[in-house]
């Protein structure tokens, strides 16, 4: 028998490598948010992000994934892109003197709770939607306002003059609620040219970097607020449906209680329960009623009479 190739040592580190490369942009743009380098924090979240999609990618393509590495991707995951973004927030936008820092825990603790969720349902399972927000789209959208709020777009136009500081707080709170939630959410597709799904993925990822490069501040806030809102609107949209569904399919059910059966069957279907205990000449006059029914549909043979078919069809 032959000996099965086992992969390389090195290989089985470079999905791992891409997963600790997340881990040091999380640290840095931590680091960055506290020297008041925001920009460049922004930038390590993003980063940090090309990392994670990649570290999975490889890992599948090397026949390298493991247990650990799925542990190791959520644990860093975590920190990339539940305390790094929150924290960024905290120095760019919120205020230091009061309770703003609740938001900070809760939008982590949020990225803690999907992602360990994530590890129970559907780590190392072949996916097309994800249960909940994934934390990196919800860490990516929250760090990247910080550069769109940097951009003419946003300082030259009327949408600089809306109250950011309230709305900051009410993103940080939908986006920690939504990771938690039930909401589906397209997961990424793989990249190949041999379906569409993957053409799609292909593209999708060329597009991405394309913004990345060209326009980043102005590109990656709008982009990933329409898949927040996508994603909810799908919902909404699949929830009133199948509730269509279920009215549509109850409105049958009761169609075919209320069909009314034929005239013989629904004799056949009388019984005793409405007669009054007590009163016996409902009772003997429903008996009667019966034996006439039964004589009407019975066929007689040429000898027997009126009263023996009576007698034998009464009950003892």
């Amino acid at each position: 028998m032959k000996r099965p190739r086992l992969p390389r040592p090195s290989m089985v580190m470079l999905p791992n490598g891409f997963t600790l490369g997340n881990l040091f942009c999380g640290v840095f743009a931590i680091v960055s948010a506290t020297r008041g380098e925001l920009n460049l924090a922004v930038t390590c979240i993003l980063v940090g992000g090309v990392c994670d999609a990649l570290d999975g990618r490889v890992a599948r393509a090397t026949n390298t994934g493991s247990r650990f590495g799925e542990e190791l991707d959520s644990l860093v995951d975590a920190i990339s892109f539940g305390l790094a973004p929150a924290l960024i927030m905290y120095f760019a936008v919120l205020r230091r003197d009061n309770w703003d820092w609740l938001f900070v825990f809760w939008f982590a603790a949020c990225a803690v709770m999907r992602l360990a969720r994530f590890n129970v349902e559907q780590a190392g399972q072949s996916k097309r939607y994800f249960r909940g927000l994934p934390s990196p789209a919800a860490g990516g959208v929250l760090a990247s306002y910080y550069w769109f709020s940097q951009t003419s777009l946003f300082q030259q136009t009327s949408i600089g003059d809306l109250p950011w500081h309230t709305y900051v707080r009410i993103l940080m709170a939908t986006l920690s609620f939504l990771m938690i939630s039930n909401v589906p959410y397209l997961a990424w597709p793989t990249f190949n040219l041999r379906s569409w799904r993957g053409v799609m993925g292909l593209l999708v990822f060329v597009g991405l970097g394309v913004g990345l490069v060209f326009l980043p501040k102005q590109f990656f806030f709008p982009v990933g607020l329409l898949y927040v809102v996508t994603g909810v609107l799908a919902a909404v949209v699949g929830g009133l449906l199948e509730k269509q569904i279920q009215r549509t399919a109850e409105h049958e059910v009761e169609g075919i209680e209320a069909y009314e059966l034929p005239e013989d069957e629904a004799d056949d279907a009388d019984t005793d329960d409405d007669v009054v205990p007590g009163n016996a000449v409902a009772a003997r006059d429903s008996e009667q009623s019966r034996r006439r029914r039964r004589r009407r549909r019975g066929r007689r043979g040429p000898g027997s009479s009126p009263d023996k078919d009576q007698s034998e069809g009464s009950p003892e």
